[in-house]
């Protein structure tokens, strides 16, 4: 398969996500009852977001010609990836990747998100049955020229060793952040509260902590995050708001509820699951999104606008590792 044909096959898909066959729902739904977290809302959200935003031809050309990607690949190597599966379809850009470069992928993929990708390929599949060789799935990944490895702070060091003596990028915890100065519109809050609460929070795209001027009025944000207190219908999502609530009324600690998310003034960039964490500034703050400082995204005015952080484009690396440079050089 050259280059051309490849984004052919990949625009084609986009299409046939989009079009939600019969084939696509059912699938839909029975990724649903494997993992309680991808509720139908989310994972239309997930794969529609990745349908438009990297499945269109003109956006796959021209991501190809930025990288002066040959229109056959000569000497392609096979790369191991280890995906994550907090959100529906979260490793796919990884293979994707791989795919466009012309390389071969040999996929571990979370036991939590599985049922998505694998019908994907096997529609690739039925298209071309060249699909067949350019992709597998594994338990174990071995013999492998290169690696992908998405998981946690802790899992990382065990990829890192592993991996050592290969090329490899492995991601680690990351979180995004919002910096608000009160002048924010009520459309731009709204925004703001879809890059909170979508897909739970579990993203690492999804904002976790807000900077806010002090004196900052919530009540305008609290109101607004309302339209999402609906989520603490959701079983697995009512269990982590309850309990960390329980947490904080033992501990006597100040908090603020919308209903279904709770805000709490912590300097902490992670939180956990229900809960939105806030910090004061008396001056605007210089923040980096880098792995130091753990951010992934920041939104706010002279950032990422508010409601695009989850809409990444096929050059929004994920920890700002570019995986198509990456591969371009093997």
């Amino acid at each position: 398969m050259n280059l051309q044909y490849r984004i052919e096959l990949l625009a084609r898909l986009g299409e046939y996500i989009l079009n939600n066959e019969e084939s696509w729902v059912e699938v839909k739904k029975k990724a649903g009852i494997e993992n309680g977290w991808f509720t139908p809302e989310f994972v239309d959200i997930a794969t529609g977001n990745i349908a438009r935003r990297y499945l269109q031809k003109e956006a796959l050309t021209d991501w190809a010609v930025q990288y002066q990607l040959p229109e056959e690949n000569s000497d392609p190597r096979l790369v191991g990836i280890i995906m994550a599966g907090n959100i529906p379809l979260v490793g796919f850009h990884d293979w994707l990747a791989v795919f466009i470069a012309g390389h071969k992928a040999l996929i571990k993929p979370s036991s939590k998100d599985q049922v998505l990708l694998k019908h994907l390929l096997e529609v690739l599949g039925d298209w071309e049955p060249d699909m067949h060789t350019q992709t597998a799935f594994a338990d174990m990944l071995k013999g492998c020229d290169a690696y992908f490895a998405t998981g946690s702070n802790n899992s990382s060091r065990y990829f890192d060793y592993y991996f050592s003596k290969y090329p490899h990028i492995i991601r680690r915890n990351r979180s995004s952040v919002a910096v608000l100065t009160g002048q924010e519109t009520e459309e731009e809050l709204k925004a703001l509260a879809d890059d909170i609460h979508l897909f739970f929070g579990m993203g690492c795209r999804n904002v976790t902590k807000l900077y806010v001027p002090r004196n900052y009025d919530f009540v305008p944000l609290i109101d607004i995050l309302k339209k999402y207190s609906y989520l603490a219908d959701h079983h697995k999502y009512k269990n982590n708001f309850d309990y960390n609530l329980a947490i904080h009324i033992l501990n006597n600690r100040y908090y603020m509820s919308s209903g279904a998310l709770l805000l709490i003034e912590d300097a902490a960039i992670f939180s956990p699951i229900s809960q939105l964490n806030y910090e004061y500034y008396d001056s605007l703050p210089v923040l980096r999104a880098d792995e130091e400082s753990g951010i992934q995204c920041i939104a706010g005015h002279g950032y990422i606008p508010f409601g695009k952080v989850q809409q990444p484009a096929l050059t929004d690396y994920a920890d700002g590792a570019d995986t198509l440079a990456f591969l371009s050089r093997l």
